[in-house]
């Protein structure tokens, strides 16, 4: 039997929001860094993020972890505090 898992948004937007506040950044110096990657996000695409109206896929997750300095679990909803 298949179970349907019903998760709107996404997990991760509070934890996102979180490191870049504590990494000091604003929306759009985490687009400017993740455009840098080569991600193709806006300051819009993180305020949806952030504000769980958009997905994120396993490769945004990944980059997002890089550029935030903190590992996929932890924006994912493992563990408490940030990360050093």
């Amino acid at each position: 039997m298949r179970k349907n898992f019903l998760i709107e948004g996404n997990i991760c937007g509070d934890r996102v929001r979180v490191a870049r506040v504590c990494r000091k950044m604003e929306q759009k110096d985490l687009a400017r860094e993740l455009n840098l990657l080569g991600m193709g996000m806006t300051p819009l695409i993180v305020s949806r993020i952030e504000n769980n109206q958009r997905h994120v896929c396993d490769a945004e997750l990944m980059m997002l972890a890089k550029v935030l300095k903190v590992s996929m679990e932890w924006l994912c909803g493992e563990g408490e505090g940030l990360p050093k």
